[in-house]
């Protein structure tokens, strides 16, 4: 729950994809936040506040003289509660409004009167985001300081197919997930690696791991959270890509190998979660091995080449960090895999702790020595070592 103890105002005006702000409104809750909602009169002729009462837990506003509010300031009282107002979708003419300085209705006078960041999630048909006044209004918010998520482009309900669809409800909430995390690698360019390796024995037979990839995604999006350009060289996995990371898909030791040597020099920050293979086969078959063609095949394997410690070894490379999954004995080989490959940080796990599960128990290694974490989510763990990364690195 990455929203726990934070209040937010959802504020909802007319347009269709107005039903994309219910499901937007149960996933803040999941996630932990306050959320309170308040709607303009022409949401209401799309979704009712009793859905949004339902979901939120909380009676909904619309009107800025409800009689509710006890000193009939909705608009002050509502915002100065929040850390932070998101108004999905905001139509082209809340965005006119809002860029003019207007307060014609309780929700706008509350963005007016604010004292906590904003957001706003545009969604109108393409011509209506196109035009040269939306677009001047898009400029002047953003010069005000305003976040705007999206749009998207895609199907729109008139018909037409083109700018100006709303983000779905899950990518908003990432983007709110973000907008909370302090930024403190913002300007450095982080490089990732995650998954399995897959060296072929045959064109369907091959040597691989049960990494799922789940830690490095999880570091990935950390990273990007924490404002870095993030490049994250991926294995064959199941998940999607994490909100603006640029994904490289490779197969093998030797594909991850090229995609790394290409883009470390120019990286600030590598860090080395995936699990590569640590031999391939020296003489893979051109086409399917058969049991009945001479018995068992004679496979032979060479070793793959050393990613981490060949990054490590670059003449001005980037801060490198390494991961150790052990099945015993975990500070003995992690401090020893640290130190042979000349690197300031090594995370280190047991296998039967997290290998393809979605917690995990890690332990940091650096110059200082061992710094254990609380067991939790792969995803919380992540954002420690990213933490602890700023830390060693000097960027606070």
């Amino acid at each position: 729950m990455e929203l726990n103890g934070k209040r937010i105002v959802v504020g909802v005006t007319g347009g269709i994809a107005a039903y994309k702000a219910a499901e937007l409104v149960r996933l803040l809750g999941k996630q932990g936040a306050d959320v309170q909602v308040a709607m303009t009169e022409g949401a209401t002729h799309f979704v009712t506040p009793t859905t949004f009462q339902a979901l939120s837990g909380k009676p909904v506003y619309v009107d800025q003289w409800d009689a509710r509010m006890p000193n009939a300031m909705a608009h002050i009282d509502l915002s100065r509660r929040a850390d932070l107002i998101l108004v999905a979708p905001a139509s082209a003419d809340f965005l006119a409004r809002v860029a003019n300085g207007m307060a014609d209705d309780l929700l706008a006078t509350m963005v007016l009167a604010r004292d906590c960041p904003l957001l706003v999630a545009p969604a109108m048909n393409r011509q209506m985001w196109e035009n040269p006044a939306t677009q001047r209004n898009v400029g002047q918010l953003v010069a005000d300081g305003v976040g705007i998520l999206g749009p998207a482009s895609g199907d729109q309900a008139c018909g037409e197919t083109g700018p100006g669809r709303m983000l779905e409800a899950d990518e908003i909430l990432e983007q709110v997930l973000s907008f909370f995390v302090p930024k403190s690698l913002a300007g450095r360019r982080v490089l990732i690696t995650a998954g399995p390796t897959f060296e072929a024995i045959d064109p369907v037979r091959g040597i691989t791991n049960l990494s799922s990839g789940r830690m490095g995604y999880a570091v990935a999006r950390a990273a990007r959270q924490a404002g870095a350009a993030v490049t994250l060289v991926s294995g064959p996995v199941g998940f999607p890509v994490p909100q603006g990371v640029d994904r490289i898909n490779v197969r093998s030791a030797l594909d991850m190998h090229a995609a790394v040597m290409a883009r470390a020099a120019q990286s600030d920050i590598f860090i080395a979660v995936a699990a590569v293979a640590d031999y391939r086969v020296a003489n893979a078959a051109e086409h399917k091995l058969k049991k009945d063609h001479g018995g068992v095949p004679a496979i032979e394997l060479i070793e793959n080449p050393d990613i981490l410690a060949e990054v490590a070894a670059l003449p001005d490379g980037p801060f490198c960090v390494g991961f150790a999954a052990e099945s015993r004995n975990l500070e003995d080989y992690a401090q020893a895999k640290r130190r042979k490959k000349n690197i300031p940080l090594i995370a280190g796990n047991l296998i039967q702790d997290g290998f393809g599960g979605d917690d995990n128990r890690l332990v940091l290694f650096d110059d200082n020595g061992s710094h254990p974490l609380t067991p939790a989510s792969k995803e919380v763990l992540a954002r420690q070592l990213i933490e602890h990364v700023v830390k060693l690195t000097g960027k606070q």
